[in-house]
């Protein structure tokens, strides 16, 4: 029996056993007593294929994602310690983007347990202004959990989608919206308060637990995953592209300087400048490299452009940028660029786009300050052949705020 217990492929089944079984029902208890005799260890990477089999036999990514924190209690005190000696390597260089999410991780922690904890049991006895006030602060510091995820989505999955990784990167980006709703939620009822202490103590407690659950999913699951996968090089690119997203709580105090990265980067630089500035000739003109990419930056508004294999190509680096795009995402499918939630939307559009039944599409949201308006056009050649969808993306507040005439330059 144990030499069966042993052999990798048929844990693996066990485990995507344990999790069907939860998704039929059985209480988390019920599958730990034969998980502990039948599992001595699980690595992050067979979490990641169980996860990866389940989609791919056709269990909904949302059922996925419902179990995620049932089947990660079960995992606790489970999970193989076999790749801690190389994250804790990484977690100590500082600089290193895992040692970055775990100072974010533990600056999450202290925030929780120092300020937001003694606050939710503060307000269990006293619902005063003073205390609403206060977690209200509290909850907008936790959602700058925000940039922490966004990195994570932005700049770590693609790399794992590079290597075919894609099924627990859509579960855990499923999860983090959830838990920024959650943040959203609670913030909007302590700023509504209407007396229901006990309703927004719950709810509050409920969206820590989510925290704190994918705090320990991060770095007992995903991190040792990453570090078993992700090369010097993609850590490094993840690292120089960080500062553009942000950073949750914590600034990295220096910059991770890989000797060999640097190496590398040094002889790039010393590429011929002759051929940086070639030209491009168009149907209407002719721009050089530099010319074209400046004037596609300084237009008031984003461009990405995806080709007609649904490939990121290209994105705009204008200084009115409305959403976070990295240099990760070129090369990277568009329908992993999105939400679990909103995926299906997209995919949908490109459709119409390429059978020529739609040849743009609109939409706008409202986001506080500013109201942005995002637009989706099907690329065409002279023959009607679809070569890819441009979208553009533009804050037309300023724009809706015009009256009148103005036919005088400024002062």
């Amino acid at each position: 029996m144990s030499e069966i217990i042993n052999n990798r492929e048929y844990r693996q089944k066990v485990l995507k056993e344990l999790i069907t079984e939860l998704h039929n029902g059985k209480s988390a208890e019920e599958v730990k007593e034969r998980f502990a005799k039948l599992i001595e260890g699980v690595a992050p990477s067979e979490i990641s294929e169980m996860e990866q089999a389940l989609i791919m036999e056709g269990m909904p990514i949302e059922e996925v994602q419902r179990l995620c924190d049932v089947h990660a209690a079960v995992f606790k005190g489970s999970i193989a310690d076999i790749h801690a000696a190389e994250v804790k390597k990484a977690e100590e260089i500082e600089g290193h983007p895992i040692h970055t999410f775990k100072q974010e991780n533990r600056g999450i922690e202290s925030l929780i347990s120092k300020n937001i904890e003694p606050h939710l049991e503060a307000l269990k006895k006293d619902d005063s202004k003073d205390i609403i006030y206060k977690l209200i602060e509290d909850f907008n510091l936790l959602y700058d959990i925000d940039k922490h995820y966004s990195r994570k989505e932005n700049l770590v999955f693609p790399y794992l989608e590079k290597y075919g990784i894609t099924a627990p990167p859509k579960v855990m980006w499923g999860v983090d919206d959830e838990i920024r709703d959650a943040i959203k939620e609670v913030k909007r009822l302590l700023i509504n308060y209407n007396g229901d202490k006990e309703s927004i103590a719950c709810k509050a407690s409920e969206t820590l637990n989510r925290v704190k659950e994918m705090i320990f999913k991060e770095e007992n699951i995903l991190f040792p995953m990453c570090m078993d996968t992700l090369t010097e090089d993609e850590w490094f690119k993840i690292m120089e592209e960080s500062d553009e997203v942000g950073y949750t709580l914590i600034e990295p105090k220096t910059r991770w300087k890989p000797e060999r990265v640097s190496l590398s980067k040094e002889k790039t630089e010393t590429v011929n400048e002759s051929e940086k500035e070639g030209y491009i000739k168009l149907p209407t003109g002719f721009l050089n490299v530099k010319e074209l990419a400046q004037m596609l930056n300084t237009l008031p508004f984003d461009i990405t452009f995806i080709d007609k294999d649904d490939i990121v190509k290209y994105f705009s680096q204008s200084e009115e940028r409305i959403f976070a795009r990295t240099k990760a995402v070129i090369g990277r499918s568009v329908a992993n660029c999105h939400p679990p939630a909103s995926v299906h939307i997209v995919e949908k559009m490109l459709e119409d786009f390429k059978s020529g039944r739609k040849n743009h599409e609109d939409f706008w949201i409202n986001m506080g300050p500013i109201f942005v308006y995002i637009r989706y056009f099907a690329v065409r050649d002279e023959n009607g052949e679809y070569l890819g969808t441009v979208e553009v993306t533009q804050n037309i507040k300023p724009i809706q705020d015009i009256s009148g005439e103005k036919r005088l330059m400024s002062e």
